[in-house]
């Protein structure tokens, strides 16, 4: 009697230790462990749309409209099923007029009709003295925050493989023709 007695606590003990280690797994893994970067950087990018008048200094023009819009004025109807293509000058303060460090080239794709909004598909392409190599980005710009997160989803060079987020903002607009986006990037993966 004695020995069913220690068997049952002892299985009691051991029921109630191997719960308690699930239940720590379980815990630790939603759990979200903060990591510091490996690497942060600040680019802002110029985007001077085509608009039948402005050719010599245009970096992005309309390429897809819908049966509605023509490729040189944005639609109504927050631009929706506007895309555009640009190639745009990088620096690394919010002048216009400095010095490239890079060109960011992609497209952007107007794709709400209720609300602005934009997915975007572009790389940071650098061949300076400081960086060499591409910065891969990809994901949804709901233009109406004040600041948007996309994924940072590779790239060649000195950021082989990386992987992290970019915080971007608009730092300026004017009307529909010119617009500044400020790119604060966080690597996680730095190789």
């Amino acid at each position: 009697m004695a020995a069913k007695k220690i068997n049952s606590i002892a299985i009691l003990f051991f029921l109630f230790l191997l719960c308690d280690i699930n239940f720590s797994i379980v815990e630790s893994s939603s759990k979200i462990r903060a990591r510091r970067p490996c690497k942060t950087l600040t680019f802002y990018f110029h985007d001077i749309i085509y608009n039948g008048e402005n050719a010599k200094n245009a970096t992005s023009a309309i390429v897809g409209a819908p049966a509605w819009g023509n490729f040189t004025k944005l639609t109504n109807q927050n631009h929706f099923g506007d895309l555009v293509v640009f190639d745009d000058p990088i620096t690394l303060d919010n002048n216009l007029h400095s010095n490239p460090v890079g060109r960011a080239q992609g497209f952007y794709v107007y794709d709400k009709k209720e609300i602005f909004t934009a997915w975007l598909g572009f790389s940071f392409c650098f061949n300076s003295t400081e960086h060499k190599g591409s910065i891969n980005f990809a994901g949804a710009d709901p233009l109406m925050n004040k600041t948007r997160d996309i994924s940072v989803i590779g790239g060649t060079g000195d950021f082989f493989m990386t992987r992290g987020i970019a915080t971007i903002m608009t730092d300026a607009f004017e009307g529909e023709v010119y617009f500044r986006l400020r790119a604060d990037i966080k690597l996680y993966e730095c190789w």
